[in-house]
């Protein structure tokens, strides 16, 4: 099968990593797979460093000169691949691919909508997803039902695919835990709370540093330690430093920094925490944390109500209730042990070989129309 993955997103975000890790999935399955990107960016950098063919399209501009000559060289790779399948996974340049779509070039259109920001529900946008595109999909079912409620996308069109974890990659290691742990000084007695992700407002890294200062200062948890495992991105090491000195956890919180085992920091905690205030369309790190057999609580945006059940699933900028689902998690042994087993349940449906197969079973099904 020859495909086309649209990728035109300047930063390795969530729906960055969703297309590139399906990109390669395809292309390990023996599909011919070509990523087109924007130049220089840190999605074109990544796909190129796990061997993908990619080609650089300017989907995102405005200039009209150049947007033609986007359109022209598109064409020319329409003309010169003859892709089965485009799957665009942005929505610059969506209506340019329905638009060649109208024009006769016979490919199948996916429009994969990884981003928890709503699309406009006018007339235009309704009509073009419900009838240019031959399927959309999407990462989880609040979106899902914005397409089914708002959208009026027809159901027999709409594919809800979460993304999937390398399960291989990550998973528990105990001596993994012991050598991360004794680096940052944890105690084996310690309870590390860990946060995973890049450091931004939106990850809800305050709400956590509040958590922890409750969890020791008014739950009597003088054992709590707290691990951020990230590096600066929008927000900088600093700036994080600021809200630990705060909330007065200088003494026992570490920052990870850029770190190539991410698995094993995560194997060092004892309960991982998504704050998120929004987003979350995709949940990367939950998806990790959750494969490493780590408890998660969460605030229920984005997809996190698919994964994550009710006793650890709170509202956003709420730290009281992260403290007391952590302090449940770590007093209660029959709630831990029911909070990982339904994580175990869930993540059997979220491996790679899940998510390459329901995408599969999506294009094919396409194809099997003709």
């Amino acid at each position: 099968m020859r495909i086309f993955q649209v990728i035109n997103v300047r930063w390795f975000n969530a729906t960055a990593w969703y297309a590139i890790t399906l990109s390669r999935l395809l292309a390990d399955a023996g599909h011919e797979v070509t990523v087109l990107t924007q130049a220089g960016t840190d999605s074109e950098k990544r796909a190129q460093e796990l061997g993908l063919n990619t080609v650089s399209v300017d989907l995102n501009t405005t200039n009209p000169v150049r947007f033609a000559a986007a359109t022209r060289h598109i064409i020319q790779l329409l003309r010169t691949h003859r892709p089965h399948i485009v799957n665009c996974h942005r929505g610059e340049g969506f209506f340019l691919w329905g638009i060649l779509k109208l024009m006769g070039f016979p490919f199948k259109l996916v429009r994969t909508r990884g981003d928890q920001r709503p699309p406009r529900s006018d007339a235009f946008n309704r009509w073009l997803h419900a009838n240019i595109a031959d399927a959309v999909v999407v990462t989880n079912r609040r979106m899902a039902n914005y397409f089914l409620d708002k959208m009026r996308t027809p159901g027999n069109g709409l594919w809800l695919i979460h993304g999937g974890v390398d399960t291989e990659r990550f998973t528990f290691d105990q001596k993994k835990r012991e050598s991360v742990r004794a680096e940052f000084g944890f105690a084996p007695d310690n309870v590390v709370v860990g946060l995973l992700g890049r450091f931004d407002r939106v990850k809800g890294h305050k709400e956590t540093i509040r958590a922890v200062a409750r969890l020791r200062d008014h739950y009597g948890l003088t054992n709590i330690r707290l691990f951020l495992i990230g590096f600066d991105t929008a927000m900088t090491s600093s700036q994080i430093e600021e809200w630990i000195a705060e909330y007065g956890v200088k003494d026992i919180t570490h920052i990870s920094g850029k770190r190539n085992d991410v698995e094993a920091c995560i194997s060092a905690l004892d309960v991982g925490v998504v704050a998120s205030l929004w987003s979350e369309a995709i949940a990367r790190s939950a998806l990790e944390i959750m494969a490493c057999e780590r408890p998660l609580v969460s605030t229920n945006v984005g997809v996190m109500p698919d994964l994550v059940s009710p006793p650890v699933l709170i509202e956003p900028e709420d730290s009281d209730a992260i403290a007391e689902a952590v302090a449940t998690l770590c007093s209660d042994a029959a709630v831990r042990e029911e909070v990982l087993a339904t994580q175990k349940r869930t993540m059997s449906q979220l491996t790679l070989e899940e998510f390459l197969k329901r995408s599969l079973n999506l294009y094919h099904s396409l194809l099997d129309e003709e």
